[in-house]
Order: structure tokens, then sequence, then C-alpha cells
């Protein structure tokens, strides 16, 4: 079971003085070496439950190969203070979630091999730009689902005409954004994931669908890890199909190795279809398999001091 915690930045820098909220399952095996610290990222109009619906929890499937996994909540989400004012959203939310996530290596990375960031929608987005940071803690990779290239050209400016901060569509209404067909999820789904819904801050969703384009250009030959990149067959925030995955991979110019394909089956939330299990499994061991490399390069490299 994850436990829920708050955590207040102390350290000097974009995030000093907010307090984060999230959830957690932090084991007792973490010193092997050769496993990773994910951080777990979740989109608008989420909160880190996203990742903690019993039945489809990435937490648990992550605890049970005994991989430590932090859930946070983004800044204006759950408990967590709001990102800068005046700055444009996914930066000031990379900056902070940079910030934080130090902090969380520090008191949660002891034996680990380095963190790798799992995000989702706009989680994935700002996960993008944390990785173009260039952060001091060791990044070993990236799993991202539910974001693309271009949405609907007239998205951003639906999203710009509703009155409010803060945007909250009723959870049938909201269903039938984040799911495939009907015989793509269970019977408990759509009404499992409810719990996990909030309003949507509009400020973020008039950037993704107006801006992101351009910053993913900007982002993107920063990008000097591992990316792992699933988007649901039957995606309905984001225009989706073979050409528009191999783009956004294309763009990866730096990475040294990019898996992405479209995942048949499932719609933007793919954690919650039939096929979630494999999609989450698909994501573990992307982040499994760069912590061993990320272990295994350091052992080369202290053998060979060694030699010498």
């Amino acid at each position: 079971m994850s436990v829920q915690f708050t955590h207040q930045v102390t350290s000097p820098g974009p995030a000093q003085g907010m307090t984060f909220t999230g959830r957690r399952r932090i084991g007792e095996t973490a010193g092997t070496g050769d496993l990773p610290l994910i951080i777990a990222v979740h989109g608008g109009g989420f909160t880190s439950a996203y990742f903690d619906v019993p039945g489809y929890s990435l937490l648990d499937r992550a605890a049970a190969l005994e991989v430590p996994i932090i859930a946070v909540d983004r800044p204006g989400y759950g408990g967590s203070s709001p990102a800068a004012a005046g700055e444009p959203v996914l930066l000031a939310n990379a900056a902070a979630l940079d910030h934080l996530i130090a902090e969380l290596w520090a008191a949660n990375g002891a034996g680990a091999a380095g963190v790798f960031v799992v995000g989702h929608s706009i989680g994935a987005a700002i996960s993008l730009a944390v990785a173009a940071r260039k952060p001091e803690w060791p990044l070993l990779g990236l799993a991202l689902s539910g974001c693309l290239l271009r949405e609907p050209a007239s998205f951003a400016d639906r999203w710009a005409a509703l009155p409010g901060a803060t945007l909250r569509s009723p959870d049938e209404d909201k269903a039938t954004r984040m799911f495939g067909p009907k015989w793509t999820y269970r019977a408990d789904m759509p009404e499992a994931s409810y719990f996990a819904n909030v309003a949507v801050l509009k400020a973020e969703l008039v950037e993704i669908s107006s801006a992101w384009h351009d910053l993913f250009r900007t982002l993107a030959p920063e990008i000097s890890v591992p990316v792992h990149l699933r988007q649901g067959e039957f995606e309905k925030l984001w225009i989706t199909d073979d050409a528009q995955v191999a783009e956004f991979a294309a763009a990866l110019t730096a990475s040294p190795w990019i898996d992405a394909e479209v995942f048949r089956s499932a719609g933007h939330a793919i954690d919650y279809h039939r096929v979630g299990a494999a999609f989450q499994l698909q994501q573990l061991s992307f982040a499994l398999t760069c912590a061993a490399r990320r272990f295994a390069e350091r052992g080369a490299a202290t053998t060979e001091k060694e030699v010498r």
C-alpha cells in the first residue's frame, strides 16, 4: 500500500519554500545498485493518485518488482504549492520539479542507480522539459505517454474561451476523452478511476495546445537519455498515428535509445485499459534496463581505472 507524504523544499533554488505532496512506495531493497528510483509525474486534471488506482497501480506494480517509486503532485495539484506566477506553465513546472527531485533523490536514492521519470500527458511534456534542463541528479531515462506533437486545431481556442482558472468536467464526460471503445477496458472502469480526478488548470491546457509544438522543437535536441514513448491507439486529445510517433522520436536526436510506438487497444489513459498491465510492465522493464546499463557502465569504468 502506498504512503502519502508531504515534502517542503528547503535548499536554494526555484522551488525553495514550496510544499509538495504525493504517494510513495519505498522498500528496503533499493540498495542493490542496479535499480532505479522512479518518479511519476501525472497529467492535467489528475493528482498522483492517477498512478495508484487499485488494480491499475503503477506503484503496486513497481513495488512487486522491489523498485522504489514516488508519484508527486505537480504544482497546483493535490496539496502542492502553485508554480511561479508570470512564467510559462510547463517550464515553471519543470524548474520546480527538477529542484524537488534533487531533494527526493538525496533523501531516497541511496544505493539506487539513478532516477527514472515516468510522465503522462501534460506530465510527459513537463518531464521532457525537466530532462532538457540537464539536471544535476542522475537521470537514467524517461517513459512518456499521452503526449505527441499536435492537438486538433480547435483545442486552444476552446480551452481559452472557457471561464475560470480551473476546469472540471463531469467524470462521465472526462471518461469519453480518457478511454478507448468499451471493449478496451474492464467492467470496473471508468468508474474506478474517478477518485483520481480533479479540476485541471486552464493555463496549462491553453499552453499545451498553443505553444507545445514549438517548445518541443527547442527541448527535443537537449534530451540525452533513453526515451520510451507510447501513445494510445484510440487517443482523442492528440493527433495520433505511426507517422506522428515517428516524427516525435526523430526529433530526439541526442537520445541514445528510443523505443516509440502506438500502443494498440487503449485510449489516452493507457494505464486504465485491459492492456494497462502490459503497458506498465514495458515502462518498468525499460526503467530497469536503463538502471542496469548505468550500473554496468560504472562497474566497467571502475574496472578500467583499477587496471590502469
